[in-house]
């Protein structure tokens, strides 16, 4: 498709405009919002364009698996919103991770990620990755010293998530990039919890940051998506990887993505301003043991997630006194909130991560990441705060 209706944007534009104007391309139809290309293939003019096409000569769509404009335009807004030069979409956040690692290293290579994962990621880098001849240390977030100790001559990859789930511990993206540097080494960032509206690790030394696009990208709860932010380098090898394995984002989840961004900065503001709120109640509660949130003072990275981030985030954990029994029936009693495991949603979200989340791992990986029984894992939505109070309360004792 031609690109004679893609107009060039200002320089130093705001992340709420990038978000609603970056990657617009409209068709000859002259639509305000975005169309959607729902089809699995596309036609050319004769077959030496055909030719050219397929070979990578000359850019254009090809087939909906590994070029689509719905696709192309989520990706285009989401390096604008993270600062970076490209961007490539996944059908999933784990589809992403997946993708930046078996594109960038190989049989013999080494990985250093945190003890604090996703518990998805924990299985791929710990249980799966060995398989094809791919190791991983695990250390802990918040040391860079554990880090440094960890590398080894064939080490090619450090991997965090911060905030971390669910116990929002925060990694010093800025020491970490620079020991990447020092060794010649990647760094990545699952910059999830706080999206580029809160934190953008590429200005603070980071290589790659991966999203699951399900979570607060989307923002309602709609669709499965992820997304690896690189370099042009970096992304052109992530796309030979999906463009023949195929776990590439549809048009219509794309679609749909690209619309959530519009609304994120609004979203992730109020949200984050909710679960700092809840957060402040919850610790004063006297049925709670402790509260793991990133904007209270009582965290142990406060100090670094003030000076990195530019909000707490949306994510609320905490423990309740009383075990798991005592947490259980914090879930069950709720009458308001939904009892799952997805994040990012309007609508508030409970889990018990250590039978959820984090139930696949061993007991070992789970304490070793400090998840407790007793742990319970809040996503702040777009309710009234005191409506969210009042639902957790019909299961903490006063």
């Amino acid at each position: 498709m031609s690109n004679n209706t893609k107009k060039q944007l200002p320089s130093g534009l705001a992340t709420e405009t990038l978000a609603v104007r970056a990657g617009m391309d409209r068709t000859h139809h002259r639509e305000h919002s975005e169309a959607m290309y729902l089809t699995s293939s596309f036609v050319f003019e004769n077959a030496a364009q055909a030719a050219v096409m397929f070979s990578g000569e000359e850019e254009g769509n090809v087939y909906a698996r590994f070029t689509n404009p719905s696709v192309t335009l989520f990706e285009e807004r989401l390096a604008a919103l993270e600062g970076a030069e490209a961007c490539i979409a996944t059908a999933s956040g784990m589809a992403a991770i997946t993708a930046m690692i078996m594109a960038n290293l190989s049989a013999g290579d080494h990985i250093i990620a945190s003890k604090s994962l996703f518990g998805s990621t924990i299985q791929l880098l710990g249980t799966i990755l060995p398989r094809f001849g791919i190791e991983t240390s695990f250390v802990s977030l918040t040391d860079p010293a554990e880090w440094a100790a960890a590398i080894r001559p064939n080490t090619r990859l450090l991997f965090c998530e911060t905030p971390s789930n669910p116990l929002t511990e925060i990694g010093d993206i800025a020491a970490l990039a620079a020991i990447a540097m020092r060794h010649e080494v990647l760094l990545a960032v699952d910059n999830c919890f706080c999206t580029p509206v809160l934190q953008k690790p590429m200005d603070l030394g980071a290589d790659i940051v991966v999203h699951s696009a399900t979570k607060y990208l989307d923002g309602q709860g709609r669709v499965l998506g992820g997304a690896v932010c690189a370099n042009k380098a970096i992304v052109e090898k992530i796309f030979v990887f999906l463009r023949t394995t195929g776990p590439t984002l549809s048009a219509f989840n794309a679609w749909v993505l690209g619309k959530g961004l519009e609304t994120l900065a609004i979203r992730m503001r109020a949200q984050s301003a909710a679960a700092l709120e809840l957060a402040q109640w919850l610790e004063a509660h006297p049925a709670v043991e402790r509260v793991y949130y990133p904007g209270l003072p009582s965290h142990p990275q406060y100090a670094l997630a003030q000076r990195q981030q530019s909000g707490g985030g949306a994510i609320v954990s905490f423990e309740v006194k009383g075990g798991k029994d005592a947490a259980w029936r914090v879930v069950d009693s709720c009458q308001l909130l939904s009892i799952t495991a997805n994040l990012g949603d309007t609508r508030t979200t409970l889990t018990h991560p250590a039978s959820t989340t984090h139930g696949r791992i061993t007991p070992e990986a789970r304490a070793a990441a400090g998840i407790k029984d007793n742990l319970l894992r809040m996503a702040v939505g777009l309710e009234s705060v005191i409506d969210i109070r009042n639902d957790l309360s019909l299961g903490l004792p006063a």
